[in-house]
């Protein structure tokens, strides 16, 4: 490490000034499409960010320390939203991009979290991507502040490779120290990002092609940066280490393994319900062929499926951590976005969203993003109303430190044994979750079970949650210990239990824009019992088999 903190400080003292062109050396366009709903809201100065809108305007507060949380304000000075005003098309979103790029570079620029790397290495592609747009037709004074900064951001950038953070952070490091590279013809920017790129590769993504960070959320936009580098590459004329391709083509198969049948993603791990058009444009993009795999044995997701029924599990171990950034706020660690969601599960039948998570708000206030990153916000088992993992700021504290599987299919059924230890030390207790689908895909049962460490033990109250999409419409049948799911295509299922009280609860889903109201099934212990048993069915006029 202290070779490696030598060299970069070597590297930045040597670095002759930047000879600033008068436009990119080469012009390159943003590859993603923009959401013209979320420009036209920037147009009336609301910036809406992963699950929290705030004030973003010229001469407002939007860039200062106070304007809201940092993962907020860290988007706001990224600039990726420059698509969303692309995407209205007009002459006034142009103008609306300049003036609050000419904001930020008055009253925005010097804050630690705007110089902080990884963000200036967003804004830097972002600059880049959409400078046609932005700035090729704009007034000589502003094109020119714009790239004398970007050159300013770009050099602080590559002198700072290999970047700190364990997260997805580092590969927009070095995407935008390319995309500099590329623009300003830089020849030793871009042997420094190329040499640093491999090892990176291999740090971000797991042999499987998961993304470290277990979010599927980070694997689309790893799989973005992963593109978007190679096409720089290409564009340049130069060969991307072969590492590259094989990585690309692992990652893209590793994103099939979070889509519903609606083609969007589950939500683990402060994942929202990007639409299935970008998820098709990215595997497009990536080309990304074949059929999703039904696991990802290192990353520890799960794919169960059968006829049209669709189970997708997390029962894997929750990412690594590291410290938070004193400068900047940002924390550096693969668990930044972590959930307390171990051995949680989404299902889908069809096009139909039937068992989902919460959702996600990571740059909303804190009480707001750690309520949906709670345990009771997923469709697990909680104990002693407690978090299987610590929530903290910049990631989690206590978490499972075993996490265990074990997968079984035959004649098309499909059975997953899974247990955690995340109550290990607060309870002696640990999580053990079964699941079976049948080989028609029209029965799923599970069984949740409280194992103790010390024989005798008195097993804490415990309860297990399935939170339903807003297009389920629940109706309790207190007789049979059961609540009719009737989806969203009419079709209706059964859910119900064994060893339980079922109640029906009101809960909430932020998967997309606005959060909706939508209920939960609850299932409450029994007084000295340590298992659950339920089934979650097609509803049979002929009566459900036993449980049990």
């Amino acid at each position: 490490m202290r070779d490696l903190i030598r060299g970069t400080r070597r590297f930045i003292t040597g670095l002759r000034p930047v000879k600033v062109p008068d436009a990119p050396a080469r012009a390159f366009r943003d590859l993603w499409p923009g959401d013209p709903n979320r420009g036209a809201r920037i147009l009336r100065g609301e910036f809406e960010v992963l699950g929290s809108t705030r004030r973003l305007e010229s001469g407002g507060e939007g860039w200062e320390e106070g304007a809201g949380p940092v993962t907020w304000r860290a988007a706001a000075h990224g600039f990726a939203w420059l698509r969303d005003l692309r995407a209205l098309g007009t002459d006034t979103a142009r103008t609306k991009a300049r003036d609050l790029a000419e904001d930020w570079l008055l009253r925005g620029a010097a804050g630690d979290l705007a110089q902080a790397p990884e963000v200036a290495a967003a804004r830097v592609s972002a600059w880049l991507g959409h400078w046609d747009f932005v700035a090729a037709t704009a007034d000589d004074g502003f094109r020119r502040r714009l790239l004398v900064r970007l050159a300013q951001d770009a050099r602080g950038v590559v002198g700072s490779l290999p970047g700190e953070a364990m997260h997805r952070g580092a590969l927009v490091m070095l995407k935008g120290a390319i995309a500099a590279a590329v623009a300003l013809e830089e020849e030793a920017w871009m042997n420094r990002a190329l040499r640093f790129l491999p090892g990176e590769l291999e740090r971000q993504f797991l042999p499987d092609g998961g993304h470290v960070e277990r979010s599927p959320q980070q694997q689309l936009l790893a799989l973005q940066d992963l593109i978007e580098i190679r096409n720089l590459l290409h564009g340049a004329g130069l060969n991307a280490p072969p590492l590259l391709a094989t990585v690309l083509e692992r990652a893209g198969q590793a994103l099939r393994v979070f889509r519903h049948g609606d083609g969007g993603l589950a939500q683990f791990n402060s994942t929202r319900e990007d639409g299935a058009g970008l998820v098709d444009l990215v595997l497009t993009q990536g080309q990304a062929r074949g059929r999703a795999p039904m696991l990802l044995e290192e990353t520890g997701f799960h794919r169960l499926q059968a006829g049209r029924t669709l189970v997708i599990a997390d029962a894997g171990a929750p990412p690594p951590g590291r410290t938070r950034d004193s400068a900047s706020g940002l924390p550096r660690g693969a668990d930044r976005y972590a959930h307390a969601g171990t051995l949680s599960f989404e299902m889908s039948v069809g096009r139909d969203r039937v068992i989902v998570n919460c959702g996600a708000a990571p740059a909303a206030e804190a009480d707001w993003r750690d309520a949906l990153r709670a345990t009771a916000a997923h469709s697990t088992m909680v104990l002693a109303d407690t978090n299987s993992s610590e929530l903290k700021e910049e990631g989690l504290g206590r978490r499972p430190e075993r996490v265990e599987a074990d997968r079984q299919e035959a004649d098309g059924a499909q059975w997953l044994d899974a247990t955690h230890d995340g109550w290990r030390k607060p309870f002696g207790a640990t999580h053990r979750r079964r699941l079976y689908l049948d080989q028609n895909g029209e029965d799923l049962r599970g069984e949740d079970i409280v194992e103790m460490a010390e024989a005798g033990a008195a097993v804490p109250g415990f309860l297990v949650r399935f939170h339903l999409h807003p297009a389920v419409v629940a109706t309790p049948q207190p007789e049979a210990e059961a609540v009719l799911l009737k989806l969203a295509s009419n079709q209706v299922w059964r859910l119900r239990a064994k060893g339980a009280g079922v109640a029906v609860e009101e809960s909430v889903y932020l998967g997309g824009g606005e959060p909706r109201r939508t209920t939960q099934v609850v299932l409450t212990v029994k007084p000295q019992t340590n298992t659950i048993q339920w089934a979650i069915g097609r509803a049979q006029a002929g009566g459900d088999a036993p449980l049990g």
